[in-house]
C-alpha cells in the first residue's frame, strides 16, 4: 500500500511512519523541512516538502497514494486561532486534495480530549463531545468538517495519552501535571498500538465504523505513571484544574470489531519489556 503519513517528524507520526515501512508499505512523509526527516529516509521513507497551510504544495504529496494518514497537529503552545488554522482548516485541504487525487481511505488521528471531561467516566464514541477550547476544540472540528466531505472513506482514531519508544512525552507533562491529584488516573496507548490500530484501519475493506478509540487495557493513576520516570507523586495543588482532564477512553469498539489487542496492554508491561 502507498501511503502518505503527515507529522512525520513529530512523536506520533515519526514512529509510525517506521513502522508502516517496516512491515512493507510504500511509504511517503509530508515534512516541512526535510533536514529534520533525514532519519526516515534511512527507514526508505519517501520525503515531500510541503505544508497544510500551502494548499498548492499537497497536490504532489497526494499523487497516486492509495491512503493518507494524518498525524500533523499544532498542540502545546498554539492559540486557539492557530489550532484552528493547522488542525482544522488545514486537515480540510489536506482532505480535499486527497479526495481530488481518488484517495482510498483517509485516517485522521484525532484525540480523546474532544470528549471533555466527564468526572473519569470511560467516554464511547458514541458519547456527546464537549471539548475545551483551543487544541481538543479544533480537533473535534476537524472531525466533523470531514465527516462532511463527500467522495473520501475517513476514519477517525481518537488517540488517549501516548507514550513508548523512548519518547520522552511522560517526563514532558511532569512539570504540567504537578498539581494533580494522584489518584487521577490517565488512559494510555503505546506508540507499537497506535501504530497497530492504523494498520487494522488501514488493511480492513470496511470497517464497521468510523470513529474508534485507541486505548490500553489499564488506565494507571498519576502516581503510577510519574513513578515510571522516577518523579515523585503529583501533590494535589491544583485538583479543580485537574477535573479539565477528567477522562477515560472505553476501547472496546476496536476490539470488537477489527481484533484490536494491545501489544502492551498495561504501563507495566511496557516496561518490563524495556519499551516505556
Amino acid at each position: 500500500m502507498k501511503i502518505l503519513v503527515t507529522g512525520a517528524t513529530g512523536k506520533v507520526g515519526s514512529r509510525l511512519a517506521r513502522r508502516l515501512a517496516s512491515r512493507g508499505d510504500d511509504v511517503r512523509a509530508l515534512v516541512r523541512d526535510p533536514s529534520r526527516a533525514a532519519s526516515l529516509r534511512e527507514h526508505g521513507v519517501e520525503l515531500v516538502q510541503g505544508d497544510l497551510l500551502d494548499v498548492a504544495s499537497l497536490d504532489a504529496a497526494v499523487h497516486g497514494v492509495d491512503a493518507v494518514v494524518h498525524c500533523a497537529a499544532f498542540f502545546r503552545g498554539a492559540t486557539p486561532e492557530q489550532a484552528h488554522a493547522v488542525n482544522d482548516l488545514g486537515t480540510q485541504h489536506l482532505a480535499t486534495a486527497a479526495r481530488g487525487a481518488s484517495v482510498r481511505r483517509f485516517v485522521f488521528t484525532s484525540t480523546g480530549l474532544v470528549y471533555g471531561a466527564n468526572g473519569g467516566r470511560h467516554a464511547r464514541e458514541d458519547d456527546p463531545c464537549t471539548p475545551a477550547a483551543g487544541y481538543p476544540a479544533s480537533k473535534l472540528a476537524a472531525e466533523r468538517a470531514l465527516f462532511a466531505i463527500e467522495g473520501l472513506d475517513v476514519r477517525v482514531l481518537r488517540l488517549p495519552f501516548v507514550y513508548g519508544d523512548g519518547d520522552p512525552h511522560v517526563e514532558e507533562v511532569v512539570p504540567m501535571m504537578r498539581g494533580f491529584l494522584p489518584t487521577q488516573r490517565m488512559s494510555l496507548g503505546h506508540h507499537a498500538d497506535v501504530a497497530q490500530a492504523v494498520a487494522r484501519v488501514l488493511d480492513a475493506r470496511s470497517p464497521s465504523h468510523r470513529v474508534y478509540n485507541v486505548v490500553d487495557d489499564e488506565a494507571p493513576d498519576l502516581a503510577t505513571l510519574f513513578a515510571s520516570v522516577g518523579a515523585p507523586p503529583p501533590d494535589g495543588s491544583a485538583a479543580e484544574a485537574a477535573r479539565a482532564f477528567e477522562m477515560l477512553l472505553d476501547g472496546r469498539r476496536l476490539r470488537d470489531d477489527l481484533g484490536f489487542r494491545p501489544a502492551y496492554p498495561r504501563l507495566q508491561d511496557a516496561i518490563a519489556a524495556g519499551a516505556a
